[in-house]
């Protein structure tokens, strides 16, 4: 097969060699009337579908053979010696009849070759092999083809949409691989190891095939990579798997890339307008996240729970990157990060779902920020009327319209829901201490724009229908206001009270009125105040101004006040038991209010033991 050849055996003439074109690449010529063969007859009996290159002079070829005589007898065979033919074709090195029949070749092309004598072994033939004058029959299966010209050849089959980022020399990639030799005999591939290749590229981690084919991927591409030999493992081939001057064929898909000195990305995909507070170190954030790989793999969303990821930003809770990347940013804002391995999970990855090394894209809709410093915001809508000259201060009984919603616009509450407006006391611990501020220093008219933070609103808890950690936005509207009364004082006289008051009181004219003495008989259900006291009661209290909405019992036209169901007054001493009895409840025909209930004066009284109206008593 191989032999030292001479000079003239090394030429292969261009009219030959135009002769083998001219017989388009399938049969040899005959010689006239049956002769002996005049060139190589070529029978292509398995033509490839696709044939991205043939072999031409110079090229180096790989390819197995059987050789036999025209009776079938085999003389010499590559399969025998498992060891496939590596030689440059048309340069002498083979007989001149399969140079001839190796031109025009495609990888994984079957040919049969008939080499005449003069194109074999001659009239000498070799010694205890080839007879001389053999004609010879070749059955030839190409495998490789390249050529020292030869570059990396790349060709992309798939391309992503959108490529911020493509990789450059000294960038850290992961892909995944399919190796194969160039006939399609696979030797390696990264998803039979269940994780990606991980590497530098331009920094000799790599065969200089794949760092050349590797430059300007971006992630999510699909890259066909050819490399030929001198590229790859060269003449000594690795292991068993590629041999010796084998042309490599990779099937790349690139999962990410990063470079050590990268820092975290951001892109503002959707900012509010009017944002008057960027988020900075040390403030409460309530956030929702997708966050993906840079392959566009899911591995977790705050969506799938329900519920917003809250959290301190720049207090090292959470990632570095995610840390650097949420400062700056709005209330309501939409904007993705992309966080480099080392700001994130590093080389070890996190659970099965974040692998080592993984560069990490967040898309973040930021729901509300604060710090635990924040007072109270207050913006006023539509400013106080010109006529008001007294504002709304603690102690005042006071009734508002609100609309209560999240800063993202979720509504939660609102007073026009109900009949009546919401109803309290300032100061007196019956609303939000944020929303209680708030209503302070309103005229009646006013319209305010409140944004109360969590701690003081329902703190890390919430509250039904409110998130833990939420920042409340409303809009209140003061309906009217009733001023309060001095400390210490139950109630006062808007005029000057009646001269029998203490008169009317004191039953048994001992010169004290107990709170027993107020009332004991119960004339009518609910009703504490003494029959003989319901004429007096009713003028009485046409003048009574109360700390809270006053009523008239429609069962005597005694006077009631209506509190809420605890605690009692801030003045009433430490009552001996709980708050309301459950005996107490509203008067017939009248509608309870929510969250309150009708009182009458006598246990209210009885809560003050130490206030005994004696004669002359103011209060």
């Amino acid at each position: 097969m191989f032999r030292a050849v001479s000079p003239s055996h090394t030429f292969l003439g261009l009219p030959l060699l135009l002769l083998l074109q001219a017989v388009g690449r399938g049969l040899g010529r005959a010689s006239p009337a049956g002769g002996p063969l005049e060139d190589v007859v070529i029978e292509r009996y398995h033509i490839p579908k696709t044939c991205p290159r043939e072999v031409q002079m110079g090229d180096f070829v790989r390819y197995h053979y059987n050789g036999t005589f025209e009776d079938g007898k085999k003389f010499d065979s590559s399969y025998d010696r498992s060891t496939l033919v590596a030689i440059v074709v048309g340069v002498g090195r083979l007989i001149t009849g399969m140079d001839r029949g190796l031109m025009g070749m495609c990888v994984n092309e079957r040919r049969r070759l008939i080499v005449p004598p003069h194109l074999g072994y001659g009239s000498i033939g070799v010694a205890g092999l080839i007879p001389p004058d053999a004609t010879l029959y070749f059955d030839v299966v190409l495998l490789d083809v390249w050529n020292k010209a030869d570059t990396v050849q790349v060709s992309t089959l798939l391309h992503p949409a959108h490529c911020l980022r493509t990789v450059q020399d000294s960038d850290f990639v992961r892909y995944h691989y399919n190796g194969t030799l160039l006939d399609g005999t696979a030797f390696d591939t990264s998803y039979s190891r269940g994780g990606t290749y991980d590497t530098y590229v331009g920094s000799g981690w790599l065969i200089k095939g794949m760092d050349q084919g590797l430059l300007g991927m971006c992630p999510g591409e699909r890259r066909k990579i050819i490399i030929p030999p001198f590229l790859a493992y060269g003449e000594k081939g690795y292991g068993t798997v590629i041999p010796p001057q084998a042309s490599l064929v990779f099937h790349v898909l690139l999962i990410d890339v990063h470079n050590p000195k990268d820092t975290v990305q951001l892109e503002t995909l959707e900012l509010p307008p009017g944002c008057v507070r960027r988020a900075v170190a040390g403030d409460f954030m309530r956030y929702h996240y997708n966050g993906s790989l840079m392959d566009g793999t899911l591995f977790d969303s705050s969506y799938s729970r329900n519920h917003t990821y809250n959290t301190y930003v720049g207090q090292g809770y959470i990632i570095p990157g995610m840390d650097q990347g949420l400062q700056g940013a709005c209330m309501g804002e939409r904007r993705r990060i992309t966080i480099p391995p080392h700001l994130a999970y590093g080389e070890n990855g996190t659970g099965d779902k974040i692998p080592g090394s993984a560069v990490l894209i967040f898309d973040v809709h930021v729901i509300d920020f604060h710090n635990p410093g924040d007072p109270v915001e207050i913006k006023v809508l539509s400013p106080p009327p010109e006529t008001c000259n007294e504002t709304a201060k603690p102690g005042d009984f006071i009734r508002y319209h609100y609309n209560c919603s999240l800063l993202d616009g979720t509504k939660l509450f609102s007073s026009h829901d109900y009949s009546d407006p919401q109803e309290a006391t300032l100061g007196a611990n019956k609303v939000i201490e944020g929303l209680d501020t708030g209503l302070q220093g309103m005229c009646v008219g006013e319209r305010r724009q409140l944004v109360v933070p969590p701690h003081l609103a329902h703190g890390e808890s919430g509250a039904r229908g409110v998130p833990g950690s939420a920042v409340l936005l409303f809009e209140v509207e003061l309906v009217s206001r009733e001023e309060g009364l001095p400390t210490g004082y139950l109630f006062v006289w808007h005029e000057d009270p009646p001269v029998n008051l203490f008169e009317g009181l004191d039953l048994n004219k001992d010169g004290e009125v107990p709170p027993e003495e107020v009332g004991e008989e119960e004339p009518f259900p609910h009703c504490h105040p003494n029959r003989s006291h319901r004429a007096w009661w009713h003028q009485a209290t046409q003048s009574i101004r109360c700390p809270l909405r006053t009523c008239f019992c429609p069962c005597a036209g005694s006077l009631c006040l209506i509190g809420p169901l605890s605690p009692p007054l801030p003045h009433a001493a430490h009552p001996p038991y709980s708050w309301p009895p459950a005996a107490w409840g509203p008067s017939p025909g009248h509608s309870q209010p929510s969250g309150e209930t009708l009182t009458p004066l006598s246990p209210w009284l009885s809560w003050l033991p130490v206030l005994h109206l004696h004669q002359g008593s103011s209060q």
